[in-house]
């Protein structure tokens, strides 16, 4: 504390102010306490101006003792003024989520990755702060780059770089992709044993803002049905749902060519040898199959039941040869009641010329029931198109009710007759036989049935996976032109989802993601004349687990700001 004086044509006031330093290591001074006007105070403590200096150092010295009694017993008092405004452009809120995703990015390694990346570019930004700063601002507030580094402003820890060193860093992270992705994938091996011995393959796309094809952005099959430009990404994810890596192919591309490269790479480059590949029957084509039955590989796969071979379709709709999975007891599925809760399969051997295999097929009642409710509205829409005579059909939408619409255009004795439509009730009974029906097919000849279907059930994480990428993290529409930028995109996002799964994971699975993301994004704070931080945030079971998972806390009444940058060391591992 320090007696401060100031001068003005009209009178000399005297303040009592506390020194301190800034973020950027500069100091300055804020005002504990007004004494008083120099004529005011010379009535009380005068006669002379000596005298009232002489006792407002008495003020200073007591009012030290008192702010240093208040700091030992971890009270503060901060005064607030009702005639002081605002101080121009004075930031007083800020983020605070980031500081969870940061644990598990530094836990990740990540600045280390990123200095061998500067020591092979030479450049002179901190690729480490935009790599990470872009990834928080995707789970926080996904927002275009620009608008990132916007946002980054308000995280407690300020950017140390410049907008246009954003664009230059995401040309050196979308060229150095694959080699940071094999980097990551070990270090995670930090955070606890990968479930690497399973591994899921899907595909999905992701469509751009443009009017016309350029580079890898093609026209293809939107799983938006848009009719923009898109690309696409083969993604894999390990047991645990957490990603392990991604490639990036043209939007008109056959996604079944996109495997092979991205395993080859996961073989070599990740170290990645024995595993069992999962996925749908759209990427378990009989080469995949065959490349996965290679080596200390192995495959389960769905199977189309529609496109097995007369026999083995006769043999899978056949109600007879089922047992239940919990007992392996013989039940007729036919004789089951609708609301049965059980699970059923029949399993045998499906031998092509190439491989040995078993095809499994399960049967719940409840997933049929499911499936009947879905269909009974569809015929319900479909009766109302005939009704009011529109039965133009979606022939992208393999679930458009109009395919329950049939027509003719002949009588019955063959003569040309006016078209007419009508409901197709052979169409509706053959897609009645499949409900509740599930097939798949392995190479797995002598595991457990029950372990071979836990396995393939898990395959719907994968499709959150690109659900939380593309409406929480809004990896689409993309906006960047250059390709090395938009891998750059992609692999932020990418990281994005690997560190949220593994914050996840920390919570032991607790919490859904929309709980966890709205609590991340309302760890607030606000600054308190330039003393410390208030959290703005309520204190939850979330926000205890957070914590307890991070090893640090900021659910205190006040935070000082010394005890704020702890936290930020903590956050990073550094003690």
């Amino acid at each position: 504390m320090n007696l401060h004086i100031t001068k003005s044509k009209n009178a000399e006031s005297f303040y009592i102010c506390r020194s301190y330093a800034k973020d950027n290591g500069s100091t300055t001074s804020t005002i504990v306490r007004k004494l008083g006007t120099l004529e005011n105070l010379l009535i009380e403590h005068g006669p002379t101006r000596d005298d009232v200096i002489a006792w407002a150092k008495n003020e200073v010295k007591a009012e030290t003792e008192k702010y240093k009694k208040e700091k030992e017993a971890k009270t503060l008092l901060i005064p607030f003024h009702t005639d002081r405004p605002l101080d121009y452009d004075k930031q007083v809120f800020f983020r605070g989520g980031y500081l969870f995703p940061q644990s598990v990015y530094y836990q990740l390694q990540m600045n280390k990755v990123c200095r061998k990346l500067k020591q092979k570019y030479k450049f002179k930004y901190d690729i480490n702060a935009i790599l990470s700063d872009l990834i928080y601002t995707r789970i926080l507030d996904p927002c275009s780059k620009r608008s990132s580094f916007r946002t980054a402003h308000e995280f407690l820890e300020k950017p140390s770089y410049e907008l246009h060193d954003v664009y230059r860093a995401l040309d050196v992270i979308g060229s150095e992709c694959d080699l940071i992705q094999a980097d990551v994938y070990k270090n995670s091996h930090f955070l606890g044993k990968r479930n690497d011995k399973i591994l899921y393959y899907d595909c999905s796309n992701y469509y751009f803002e443009i009017e016309q094809e350029d580079g890898i952005k093609k026209y293809g099959k939107s799983k938006e049905h848009r009719p923009n430009p898109i690309i696409q990404m083969g993604l894999f994810m390990d047991g645990d749902g957490i990603p392990l890596a991604f490639s990036l192919f043209s939007g008109n591309s056959n996604e079944q060519t996109s495997l092979k490269p991205l395993e080859q790479k996961i073989l070599e480059d990740f170290e990645c040898q024995k595993f069992i590949y999962c996925s749908d029957a759209g990427l378990g084509s009989e080469s995949i199959r065959e490349y996965n039955h290679m080596g200390e590989r192995a495959y389960m796969v769905t199977q189309s039941i529609k496109k097995l071979k007369k026999e083995e379709k006769e043999w899978a709709l056949s109600p007879q040869g089922f047992k239940r999975v919990s007992d392996d007891k013989p039940v007729d599925i036919s004789k089951l009641p609708e609301d049965d809760k059980g699970l059923y399969y029949k399993d045998e051997p499906y031998t092509t010329k190439k491989l040995q295999q078993r095809l499994i097929i399960t049967y719940s009642p409840k997933y049929a029931l499911y499936q009947k409710s879905i269909r009974s509205k569809q015929i319900e829409r479909a009766q109302a198109m005939l009704d009011s005579g529109n039965t133009k059909k979606n022939r992208r939408n393999p679930n458009d009710p109009a395919r329950f619409i049939g027509t003719t255009a002949v009588t019955k004795e063959g003569e040309t007759a006016d078209i007419q439509h009508y409901l197709d009730e052979h169409m509706i009974s053959e897609e009645s036989q499949y409900d509740g029906l599930y097939a798949v097919c392995t190479d797995l000849l002598d595991d457990e049935v029950s372990d071979i279907l836990k396995v393939s059930e898990e395959r719907w994480q994968i499709e959150e996976c690109f659900r939380i990428m593309k409406t929480d993290f809004s990896a689409r529409p993309v906006y960047l032109r250059d390709e090395n930028r938009i891998k750059a995109h992609f692999l932020i996002c990418f990281l994005a989802l690997m560190i949220y799964r593994f914050l996840e994971r920390k919570l032991n699975y607790k919490y859904t993601c929309e709980e966890l993301l709205d609590t991340l994004k309302a760890m607030n704070f606000a600054e308190i004349q330039e003393q410390g931080f208030i959290p703005l945030y309520k204190r939850e079971a979330i926000t205890d687990d957070l914590h307890e998972a991070c090893g640090f806390q900021t659910d205190y009444q006040f935070i000082t700001k010394s005890r704020m940058k702890t936290i930020q060391k903590k956050s990073k591992r550094k003690e």
